[in-house]
């Protein structure tokens, strides 16, 4: 049975049983504590812990997992897998054991459902639920021997905190003889394989560490149901294999990889395990892709990142040295697109983004292997077997090696990396940016006092869609010692108002400007977060008077910098679907941000836009301003919103109800919470004054629009009248000026060139003359003015006038504009007494630079240092 009819043969079941069939999830989680989704249950976990109503009493689903606390142990063990989906059924309030036991029994047994021989199945119970084991015997007839009983550890489930909890009842199936000993779970896990949990929330417990030890507080007002069964691992037993890497959906992934590679699966073990660690990044990546998560160098982004570089570099440890996410990823399109159509339809732009990202480590890879090849050289030259911790931070952060990728290939080397060094570098870095992020959203306020707030008065009554004024109340005043019954002139403060009419940072749009006036103090709004799900805070300047706690205040926005940010979000929808009119639907959004007068938006793509591109998607959008479009909101289920073709974009989370903004209709239909004009004349102008890339197949426009549009347009206006009257040339000719004029420039500079090159040659018998004997070697320095070619030329005619029966080395530096290059030239006498020029480039510029033994180049150095780094070269030619 294929993967996707096992999926779909779940929720028929449920759905015939009265179960709602709620989609998966995206795997980004808005949950703060988590980067993707790592459970089914995390979507209903509002429900089940009672922080929200369900809407229903019944729900199944399948839902896409993403884990990677293990990622070493992935294809090293084939139990371990990046990627998995995970079959539940859920009941809020409504059945219990009996119903939840009659059900996973039935599916899993019979004829129409999977059809796994009864007498195969062992189950788990915890100790004490003696009411389950009852009911395993009486709706299965399961014996007793085959109903084990086990502790806290095993099958007791809580979430780690106080809140419910409960015991669960697992089923494992016997997959016999031939993959390990018998005797049921508590035996051998390899051989009796669990596939299905069902975990009964009935109590609630207390504080208290791991998995056990903490006080049961009494039963739960509702008892739930939460079910747990892994796909891969029914797929595993239904399709007869040995492990999830060899079902439908993983195993055609490997095939490719061992064909690309020449290698055959079971033939060696280290092959093995990397071609496990192939077919389960690519699915994996391919699945992260689809929901939206970019590879970047923080957070989900730098997850994905290194779960494609593992990739690629196990196929170029396998011997396959072209790109392969090519012929990788589409073929896990098509295990995955039956049950995932998406992965089709949206596939360009997934694609774009993975191979841009290849094609970015591939780069990474031969600067990074240079730098830690010679940095493994310092050291054992040094007699160090350990690469210090500053160096392979330097290696994560300027060459983008994720630190596995730096320990693995030390480790091929016999070379120890200082982790907990790079992990201190690291961590002081990650904790300036949190902390800049946490002064960003709360203006340096102690969450937990927020949380104390929005707890004692309730969500902010958020008025910006409807009003640019209110009269609110003072809730709380704080700063970062915490609470303040007073604010005075000058204080910079945290506000918590009771409503307010001010937009909140969010969807890429700034916050509001605008002032709080009251019958005592005058405020300036600097800033408007949503540091926790509805609570609203205003960072302040109070500029008159004081401000007091349970202040009577008028809140009000600056009309003009609303308007401005109004044309400037619906100027981005503007763009944003010009964008993809001329380029196509790859081009979806990936992030963006406006403020009054400018947008940016990003977009994966690989290459820059040519000139004709940018100037088309320019006229699409202005012909869109022109037409005067009409621009509306409005509410709906997510369902609807995605039926009408409404875009739901990346790093956003949405609810059940969304809004949806249109702009002309079906021209362009996003879900957004943002500020909009009515039509789209009123954004004025979108004028382009960037393109650019910033990141592997992914690229950013900027764009100046309203006023400022208007404003850019001018500029460039005079700006090109005053080169036409410079010129004395109309304007219409004045690209074929300036091209003369750069074409004589460029003559002028090649005479130069030839002229400073033709002087620098000829003090090549000056400079021989002066050679040093250095131990028996003739060693020539020094500088001139002009590029590396320069340098090599001085360099080459030096060594060719030196001895050519003595060993010989010449070392030329070059500068131009502060910046030095070094370039290293030895005759054929050097070379077969063991000297290369290479090896002495990059011991002189601290591994910069590379070449050939016999001539080798390397730069990266200010102009000003390169008598000093030539001043080594007698030290360096010693030490080799």
């Amino acid at each position: 049975m294929r993967t996707a009819d096992i999926r779909s043969r779940y929720l028929d079941y449920f759905a015939e049983r009265g179960h709602t069939v709620v989609p998966s999830a995206p795997l980004p989680t808005p949950d703060p504590t988590l980067l993707f989704v790592n459970a089914g249950m995390v979507p209903f976990k509002p429900y089940l812990t009672g922080e929200d109503v369900a809407p229903w009493n019944r729900a199944t689903s399948v839902q896409k997992c993403v884990r990677t606390l293990d990622i070493e142990e992935v294809g090293v063990t084939t139990r371990h897998g990046s990627f998995f989906q995970m079959n539940g059924n859920f009941s809020f309030g409504d059945y219990f054991k009996e119903e939840a036991i009659a059900y996973a029994w039935e599916l899993s047994t019979a004829e129409s459902g999977y059809g796994l021989d009864p007498d195969r199945i062992w189950v788990t119970v915890h100790h004490t639920d003696d009411e389950s084991r009852e009911i395993w015997r009486r709706v299965a007839g399961l014996p007793n021997d085959r109903i084990v009983a086990r502790g806290d550890e095993d099958n007791f489930w809580s979430m780690g905190v106080p809140g419910p909890c409960g015991p669960c009842s697992e089923l494992y199936y016997d997959r016999g003889p031939a993959l390990g000993r018998a005797g049921g779970p508590e035996v051998d896990e390899d051989r009796y394989m669990e596939f299905w949990n069902l975990v009964f929330m009935q109590y609630e417990r207390g504080d208290g560490p791991g998995k056990s030890g903490y006080p049961i507080l009494g039963e739960l007002p509702r008892r739930n149901i939460d079910t747990g069964m892994g796909l891969e691992r029914m797929a595993t037993l239904l399709q007869g294999v040995d492990n999830l890497y060899e079902i439908d959906e993983t195993r055609p992934i490997l095939d490719r990889a061992a064909e690309l590679t020449g290698t055959r699966y079971g033939a060696a073990q280290e092959d093995d395990v990397r071609l496990r660690v192939v077919a389960d990044h690519v699915r994996t990546a391919l699945m992260l892709l689809a929901d939206g998560t970019a590879p970047g160098n923080e957070g989900r982004g730098y997850v994905l990142r290194r779960i494609l570089r593992r990739a690629v570099r196990a196929v170029r440890l396998l011997g396959h040295q072209d790109p392969a996410l090519p012929e990788l990823l589409t073929v896990a399109r098509d295990c995955m697109s039956p049950s995932y159509p998406e992965l089709v339809a949206d596939f360009d732009r997934i694609s774009q983004q993975a191979y841009g990202e290849e094609d970015a480590f591939r780069t990474t890879l031969k600067q990074g292997t240079v730098v830690l090849d010679t940095a493994v050289a310092e050291a054992r030259a040094e007699g160090v077997r350990t690469l210090p911790g500053a160096k392979v931070f330097q290696l994560h952060d300027t060459y983008g090696f994720p630190i596995d990728l730096t320990l693995e290939m030390a480790a091929e080397q016999g070379v120890d990396v200082d982790r907990e060094g790079f992990t201190t570098l690291m961590n002081e870095q990650r904790e300036r940016a949190r902390a800049d992020a946490r002064a960003r959203k709360t203006g340096s306020a102690d969450t937990t006092e927020l949380r104390s707030v929005l707890d004692a008065n309730g969500p902010t009554d958020w008025q910006a869609w409807t009003t640019l004024e209110t009269e609110s109340r003072v809730l709380a005043l704080l700063g970062p010692a915490g609470p303040l019954p007073v604010a005075a002139t000058g204080d910079i403060v945290t506000v918590v108002l009771d409503r307010t009419p001010f937009y909140a940072e969010s969807g890429g749009q700034e916050s509001d400007a605008g002032r709080l006036t009251g019958s005592s103090a005058e405020a300036e709004v600097l800033d408007v977060q949503r540091p926790l799900p509805g609570l609203v805070v205003h960072q302040v300047r109070v500029t008159a008077g004081e401000l007091a706690n349970g202040d009577t205040v008028r809140a009000a926005v600056d009309a003009e910098w609303r308007l401005g940010a109004r044309q400037a979000h619906s100027g981005t929808h503007v763009l944003h679907a010009a964008l993809r009119q001329i380029l196509g639907p790859a081009a979806l959004q990936a992030g963006s941000y406006n403020r009054p007068g400018y947008l940016r938006l990003d977009f994966p793509w690989r290459g820059a836009l040519g000139t004709t591109v940018r100037s088309e998607v320019e006229e699409a959008a202005n012909r869109a301003l022109r037409h005067d479009l009409p621009v509306s909101a409005s509410w709906m289920t997510l369902a609807e919103a995605k039926e009408i073709g409404a875009l739901a974009l990346f790093g956003e989370t949405y609810g059940e109800k969304v809004r949806v903004v249109e702009i002309g209709g079906p021209w362009s239909r996003e879900l957004c919470g943002g500020t909009h004009v009515e039509h789209s004349s009123q954004v004025g102008v979108v004028a382009l004054t960037g393109e650019s890339s910033v990141g592997a197949g992914m690229r950013r426009v900027e764009a100046a629009v309203g006023v400022e549009g208007f404003g850019y347009l001018a500029r460039e206006r005079d700006l090109v009248a005053r080169i036409a009257e410079q010129l004395q040339a109309p304007k219409d000719q004045l690209p074929d000026r300036v091209a003369a004029l750069l074409d004589r420039l460029k003559a002028a500079d090649r005479q130069s060139a030839e002229l400073r090159r033709k002087e620098a040659v000829g003090r090549a018998a000056e400079l021989a003359g002066a050679a040093r004997d250095i131990d028996g070697t003739l060693v020539v320095t020094g500088t001139l003015e002009g590029d590396g070619g320069t340098a090599r030329e001085l360099a080459l005619a030096v060594r060719d006038r030196l001895d050519a029966r003595t060993p010989a080395v010449a070392a030329i530096g070059a500068e131009a504009e502060g910046k030095g290059v070094i370039v290293v030239a030895v005759n054929r006498a050097a070379k077969d007494a063991g000297t290369s020029a290479a090896t002495l480039v990059k011991a002189l510029l601290s591994g910069r630079g590379g070449g050939s033994p016999e001539v080798a180049q390397g730069g990266g150095l200010p102009a000003a240092e390169l008598p000093t780094a030539l001043d080594r070269l007698p030290t360096v030619l010693r030490s080799n």
